[in-house]
């Protein structure tokens, strides 16, 4: 690990300082799960760790006028958990709960979460975001690539297991810097990014930012649910997500939002597919169509084809568990062809 300055601020104002002095490379710590591995890696080579944990202001979580729930950067994910303003956005809770590691749910923040770094292999060796413009992903070992999203160089998923659900939620975040009182109020979804170069990262957060935040309205009576197809039980990602937010009015469903995680460099927003949903009402053979639906633009690599029926079981039962069924059972999911692009077919299996 490289050698490091440490600074701990107690407010807002001095990290947004001490992360915008010239010529130092900064890096954010709140809970550390994810930053310490990489720093002893090298991946991360930061010049100033600059530790937002004792802020105050970052430590609640708080419920506004309107009703939207201020979840702060230092809040970890078992306070979450616990806390009684949560309670509406089980989706989220679900996730949580299945991450299955006290470790992580006692010392990893929720805004940390939503900013975990690729798991990708390549980019944790040291072969930096594209690998080498995806040729590494597309002739080495890609089982866990992406499936949606990857007809440009990047081929790593996105690695956040809450985001899904908390965009299906509406969820903004609220970012500081890299000036004194400057402030931004943004859609968590446009939070993500695809990166097209080497000097872009998979967040639009730029130099002396960072996120305070996440900002969660009020639900009402929206069901909503999450589904992640996993190895087996504990901390490991899983294979394929989905999370689910739909509106039911005498058994119709009026709105809904779609979102898959696991698949695609960032959190898969699946539009057509929660519009398919609209007007019908929540059955097996409606969320077995969503399901393939949200799916049908899969282009895979090598190895990874698996990855599309598993995304497609999710989303069904996603749908299903936010309506209440049961989701239990083996599922056949439809039959897919995949569309492959014509510059990619000699690297695809």
């Amino acid at each position: 690990m490289k050698n490091f300055e440490y600074a701990q601020p107690t407010t807002e104002d001095e990290a947004v300082a001490l992360l915008t002095e010239p010529k130092k490379d900064t890096a954010v710590l709140a809970g550390g799960t994810d930053l310490v591995g990489l720093m002893k890696r090298m991946v991360v080579t930061a010049d100033r760790v600059v530790n937002i944990s004792e802020i105050k202001s970052l430590q609640q979580v708080e419920r506004d006028d309107n009703g939207s729930v201020w979840i702060g950067a230092a809040v970890c994910l078992g306070d979450f958990l616990d806390n009684r303003h949560t309670d509406q956005y089980p989706s989220t809770k679900q996730v949580i709960q299945g991450i299955s590691s006290i470790q992580l749910q006692s010392q990893g923040t929720l805004v940390g979460e939503l900013l975990r770094r690729p798991n990708c292999w390549y980019f944790r060796e040291g072969h930096g975001l594209l690998a080498d413009s995806g040729r590494m992903v597309n002739e080495g070992d890609n089982r866990y690539h992406a499936i949606l999203g990857n007809r440009g160089p990047a081929r790593f998923v996105n690695a956040s297991r809450l985001a899904p659900s908390l965009i299906t939620l509406g969820a903004q975040v609220r970012i500081i810097g890299p000036e004194k009182d400057e402030e931004q109020i943004l859609e968590l979804a446009d939070l993500y990014r695809t990166p097209a170069a080497d000097s872009e990262l998979e967040n639009v957060l730029q130099p002396g930012q960072f996120v305070t935040h996440v900002i969660i309205p009020t639900h009402g009576d929206r069901l909503t649910a999450a589904y992640e197809v996993r190895q087996g039980e504990g901390p490991d990602q899983p294979l394929a997500a989905a999370a689910v937010s739909i509106d039911v009015v005498a058994g119709t469903v009026q709105n809904a939002s779609i979102v898959l995680g696991q698949v695609a460099p960032t959190p898969w927003i699946a539009r057509e597919a929660a519009q398919l949903l609209c007007g019908k009402e929540v059955t097996e053979e409606s969320a077995a169509m969503v399901g393939h639906q949200a799916v049908s633009g899969a282009m895979p690599l090598s190895q990874n084809e698996y990855k599309i029926q598993l995304a497609q079981v999710a989303v069904k039962r996603a749908v299903l568990k936010a309506a209440g069924y049961d989701t239990g059972g083996l599922d056949t999911p439809m039959p897919l062809e995949p569309t492959v692009s014509p510059s990619l077919e000699t690297h695809i299996a």
